[in-house]
């Protein structure tokens, strides 16, 4: 919550039980969620993410989407969040995802967070989109999530890509930061204080 109304009143929950919170909790949020409620009236929540980025809301009433682990921000009552795991080893290995990504089911709106600008694209069944590893920001679930070299030897090593690819196939809706939290910080060191010997 980076701004909230005067008449919003916030409330610590751990919204499921125990289990669902350390579901949460693996899965990159916490084991408490905030509810917030307005008295009196409508009232004004302002969410943001830690670093410079956008958020992004997402309509789960058009079905369920797969978030990176720190993409979620918040989202109405009736959003159910909850842990989902990578189905093939060389996506957890490789994807820059890692094991353990975020489920957001139910209906109602939820709001993630990610890095630079966002793109979302929507893609055809069997449409493909390769992204660089780690700037998959989230994907509804009818979209299969792979990972792929990224081409030859000489690719592999003089692109700066990287050995591998995240491998987007559809169809559904996908979303794709322009910079990840790695790419800003290594950007900002050139002009951080260096300590003089």
């Amino acid at each position: 919550m980076a701004y909230m109304s005067g008449n919003v009143r916030m409330e610590s929950k751990m919204e499921g039980g125990l289990m669902a919170g350390l579901k949460r909790s693996l899965s990159g949020a916490s084991l408490f969620l905030l509810k917030y409620t307005p008295q009196g009236g409508v009232g004004t929540i302002g969410l943001a993410g830690k670093a410079p980025g956008k958020v992004l809301d997402l309509d789960l009433g058009q079905g369920s989407w797969i978030v990176q682990k720190t993409g979620y921000l918040g989202s109405e009552t009736t959003v159910k969040l909850d842990m989902a795991l990578q189905k093939r080893m060389g996506s957890m290995l490789f994807g820059g995802e890692g094991l353990i990504l975020q489920r957001l089911s139910g209906t109602g709106r939820a709001f993630v967070h990610a890095c630079g600008d966002l793109n979302v694209v929507d893609l055809a069944p069997g449409q493909q989109y390769k992204v660089s590893t780690a700037n998959a920001v989230a994907w509804e679930e009818s979209v299969a999530y792979d990972i792929s070299a990224v081409g030859g030897i000489k690719t592999a090593l003089f692109s700066g890509e990287g050995l591998f690819v995240t491998t987007l196939t559809g169809p559904g809706r996908i979303v794709i930061q322009s910079m990840t939290l790695g790419d800003l910080a290594e950007s900002l060191i050139p002009y951080l204080p260096q300590q003089s010997s």
